[in-house]
């Protein structure tokens, strides 16, 4: 199934709020939340051998790349509001 058709109900309700762009961003930064606590979930019981406080280095990762890619979506996120909205203009769309 197509990303487009599973999340058609978010998409539409984002893109409605946000604009297109904007709100696809955010339905992508909802996907990646849910990797991450997926990912937070299995480190629970793959722990480092190391540190069993840490997860495994190889999910310490990914969850860095996840947080990474979360953080410049948000950046693009920000720049495109700040392009549509200027001080105190209504958001186009």
């Amino acid at each position: 199934m197509d990303i487009f058709d599973e999340k058609r109900t978010d998409l539409e309700r984002h893109e409605f709020m946000m604009g297109v762009e904007r709100g696809r961003l955010a339905v992508t930064l909802d996907l990646l939340t849910d990797a991450l606590v997926l990912v937070g979930q299995h480190g629970v019981y793959c722990t480092s051998s190391r540190n069993q406080n840490r997860p495994a280095l190889d999910l310490e990762a990914v969850i860095d790349g996840v947080n990474g890619a979360k953080q410049l979506i948000q950046s693009v996120m920000e720049e495109l509001r700040s392009k549509n909205e200027g001080p105190g203009t209504w958001p186009q769309r």
